[in-house]
């Protein structure tokens, strides 16, 4: 547990565009035989032992493991009847995504004369641009500013404009030396910003060197390196004698191909079959940990058992009840993935749709459905049609044992059903509570509560059917397109002091350049200064915006008060908007 995208395309087509190199990784893939694995169970429980095991290796975006996951999500759905509604006529709807880079041969490093060895010494980051560059170092501590304070900000008010900067790793302000602020991503957009040349970030003693496996974020404009605790204190020496540095970075992004699954149970009556109600559930997961992970030092397979196999599960059950006695109305049954990256899935296949989206009436979102505890589910978007409490109430109180449901009006949220209601439809969230074992590798098939996963299956089931019912019992609903919340883009860590407000709620996809806005919050700053929904911001005064990271940073710099010059791409024009920020 982040819509018409109309410039979603981009994200697909940045492969060609940067040359990067496709290593789907399927040559000679091998995925476990589900029989062995399940041994005997079936139903939800059998589908989530499958995809919970460690050899699906937590089902990360564009992995072995998702696809193997793809896979066997694809053979249940046809298994039990249902047609293929991806792309080709194929069950899968597939996109390119960047994951991970890797080093080229031309990475060198010269600091005042000596020569620094790759890998040992130091290495460029997996976000830093492949280019040259010489100049003089100049030191500037942790590169940390605060616009409101910039008498007593050295870093703030010293020349970096064609150095090549070096800069402590971490915050110390910061809790345990953390927060947005200590990410070396962070200093170098920042810095890059400023017109630094380049920029070296100094290690902490003992730090292993980081790698660029998991890399996601575009490469700025800059070589970008980090050197060991080791050579720290000669480089820093380095840049406060202002010696002279030689900096080459050969960062090469690396992409995979990311599947979601897609599949359609035809309805019964061909006058009413072309409606058809969407039921989804993501089924990627965390890989071994790293970002997302709340096991940070861990590297354990973080299975993801309710998160999100329990969802994927109940998909597939909902699939099976429905196709023995179809409805009049079709549905569309979607698997995504790449939820736990900022609903890359959803929002591609609501940017891309396999079948018109003017045709959907519903989506039905299960995501973390198998920890029921009391009986309680918690079912978000009540705000988002008129009739959803006569539905889900019927729907309930035809179970043999009547979930307590617990009603929040939310459309949007960090799950995918938030993509489809930025889209226009009415959603559902099913939702069973979060827990200890959340995101980290303890969450695991046997810690499913199996009863509580099966009734919020059966309860889906029933809401699915009563909106794919036709005849004199079909349902209309009435859409309540409910305000999106503001996310905290720009909002300070406890120590920075400051926090100025805009009031634009962003698109989390990536894209090749630029921020697209997906919507503005009504009388915010953004709202007043003509900020738009679909625009794509590409300049935040005077710092070029490649990406939500350029953004945040860029808005973190200003403080409440502040004139900014935003320029926007708007159909294809670029437009100019001057803007007065805000208090948070």
């Amino acid at each position: 547990m982040s819509h018409n995208f109309p410039s979603f395309k981009s994200m697909c087509s940045f492969t060609v565009a940067m040359s990067l190199i496709l290593v789907s990784g399927l040559a000679g893939q091998s995925c476990p035989e589900p029989a062995s694995l399940i041994q005997g169970m079936d139903g939800a429980m059998a589908h989530v032992r499958f995809l919970a095991d460690d050899r699906l290796e937590g089902r990360a975006v564009g992995s072995e493991g998702a696809h193997c996951a793809a896979e066997y999500i694809a053979a249940q759905f046809e298994a039990v009847g249902l047609e293929p509604a991806g792309t080709e006529g194929k069950f899968f709807h597939t996109f390119d995504i960047r994951k991970g880079a890797e080093m080229g041969p031309n990475n060198r490093l010269t600091v005042d004369g000596t020569s620094l060895q790759l890998g040992s010494d130091w290495v460029p980051l997996g976000f830093s641009a492949s280019t040259e560059v010489e100049a003089r170092l100049v030191f500037g501590s942790y590169g940390l500013s605060n616009p409101t304070n910039a008498e007593e900000d050295g870093y703030f008010r010293s020349d970096i404009e064609g150095r090549v900067v070096v800069l402590e790793w971490g915050d110390p302000d910061g809790p345990h030396g953390g927060g947005m602020r200590a990410e070396p991503h962070f200093k170098a957009t920042v810095s890059a910003g400023r017109n630094a040349a380049g920029i070296i970030i100094l290690a902490r003693a003992g730090m292993m060197l980081p790698g660029m496996d998991s890399e996601i974020r575009t490469a700025l404009g800059v070589p970008v390196a980090v050197v060991s605790g080791s050579q720290a204190d000669a480089v820093r020496a380095a840049a406060v004698s202002e010696a002279t540095v030689r900096l080459a970075a050969d960062v090469r992004p690396l992409a995979a191909e990311a599947r979601n699954v897609a599949a359609m149970l035809r309805g019964s009556d061909p006058m009413m079959w072309d409606d058809y109600v969407i039921v989804g559930a993501h089924f990627d997961h965390l890989g071994s940990g790293g970002e997302g992970s709340l096991a940070p030092e861990s590297r354990e397979v973080h299975n993801g058992a309710d998160d999100n196999a329990s969802g994927t599960a109940a998909i597939i059950e909902v699939a099976r009840a429905l196709a023995e006695n179809p409805p009049e109305r079709s549905v569309l049954f979607l698997a995504f993935t790449g939820e736990e990256r900022g609903l890359w899935g959803s929002a591609y296949w609501v940017e891309e749709p396999t079948i018109s989206m003017d045709d959907a009436i519903a989506m039905l979102n299960l995501d973390m459905v198998g920890r029921v505890v009391d009986d309680a589910v918690t079912i978000f978007g009540f705000g988002t049609a008129d009739e959803w409490d006569e539905i889900v109430d019927g729907a309930n109180a035809a179970l043999t044992r009547p979930l307590r449901v617990a009603k929040a009006p939310d459309g949007y949220g960090p799950s995918d059903h938030s993509s489809f209601h930025v889209a226009g439809l009415p959603v559902l969230h099913f939702f069973s509570n979060t827990h200890v074992d959340y995101h980290r590798p303890s969450d695991d098939w046997d810690k499913i509560n199996a009863d509580g996963l099966n009734r919020i299956t059966e309860l889906t089931e029933g809401v699915a059917r009563r909106l794919a019912t036709g005849g004199t019992n079909a349902v209309a609903l009435t859409p309540i397109q409910m305000e999106q919340p503001s996310p905290n883009m720009g909002g300070s860590s406890s120590s920075s002091g400051y926090g100025p407000y805009l009031g634009s709620i962003p698109d989390m996809t990536p894209r090749d350049f630029g921020l697209r806005i997906t919507g503005v919050r009504e009388g915010s700053p953004a709202d007043v200064g003509g900020l738009r929904g679909g625009d794509v911001v590409v300049e935040f005064d005077g710092a070029e915006i490649t990406d939500i990271y350029a953004y945040t940073y860029a808005l973190r710099e200003k403080k409440p008060g502040d004139e900014v010059v935003i320029i926007v791409d708007r159909d294809g024009e670029r437009v100019t908007l001057n803007v007065v920020l805000g208090r948070r």
